[in-house]
């Protein structure tokens, strides 16, 4: 049976990832936990990337792959560096089994129970980044807040340096799935497309958290963090998104709701 085709333009650094959880650590105390465990996620994430790389996975059968050949990985490290809630919960749902019905559900975008979620979404994501997200596409048209690639929606957004210190460089949204990313335009609720501005309020800790941001909807109530990488260059987003917990907490203070909460249920 032939392989998934790889997409060439697939570049993850995980060493730029791993410097940046180790940047963010002593920084942000109250984010330790989360950023200990993304730390040692990366290194089954990793592994799992390069198989993908190495040897494709099955055109059929997507869901079964990772289910193998990852998911155990991920609690192994889960049990390692996680809380121990968190662990023993992982334990207990591995040896149940069924974790392809659990990995395709995700893929699918189907409400589960947070282990669930949380293990599928560890597994599968590194799988994804090393097809390019092509092998999760579901068909039909996408919309402006779904990612081009495989339909999933944002995780965050974020704004990159410019080299032209005239050019005000686009955003772009981050798939929760694949890691794909996309332009979007901005002040543009990705959830709904609410444009009015008077009802996209944006929220900030311009002291605390300087180069992150909430990016709100009054109409829908939903939300998404803006990570801005002109405020600070060496910004993650994936990583730099698991510090802006108080923004969060604020965000959820107020009563609006995540598009998607990120790796750690946040």
């Amino acid at each position: 049976m032939e392989g998934v085709g790889i997409a060439p333009a697939v570049s993850v650094s995980w060493g730029q990832r791993r410097r940046r959880v180790a940047q963010l650590s002593p920084r942000y105390p109250y984010a330790g936990e989360l950023l200990r465990l993304y730390g040692a996620l990366l290194d089954a994430q990793e592994r799992a990337f390069r198989a993908t790389i190495e040897a494709p996975p099955p055109a059929a059968g997507l869901a079964a792959y990772i289910a193998e050949r990852v998911v155990a990985d991920v609690v192994a490290e889960t049990v390692g560096a996680g809380p121990p809630a968190l662990g023993h919960a992982a334990q207990e749902r591995l040896r149940a089994g069924g974790l392809d019905v659990v990995v395709d559900r995700w893929l699918a975008g189907e409400p589960q129970v947070p282990v669930e979620e949380y293990l599928a979404r560890a597994a599968a994501g590194p799988v994804l980044e090393a097809l390019g997200g092509e092998a999760s596409a579901a068909p039909g048209a996408r919309g402006p807040g779904e990612c081009p690639r495989c339909g999933g929606r944002p995780q965050l957004a974020y704004i990159a340096e410019s080299d032209e210190p005239l050019h005000t460089p686009p955003q772009r949204l981050m798939c929760c799935r694949c890691g794909d990313d996309w332009i979007h335009e901005r002040m543009v609720c990705p959830a709904c497309g609410e444009r009015s501005t008077e009802r996209l309020p944006i929220f900030a800790d311009a002291e605390g958290l300087p180069h992150l941001r909430a990016d709100a909807c009054e109409s829908c109530r939903r939300y998404l963090i803006g990570v801005d990488r002109r405020r600070d260059p060496e910004a993650v987003p994936v990583v730099d998104e698991l510090v802006a917990w108080p923004i969060d907490l604020h965000m959820q203070e107020r009563g609006f709701t995540k598009i998607v909460p990120n790796l750690m249920g946040i």
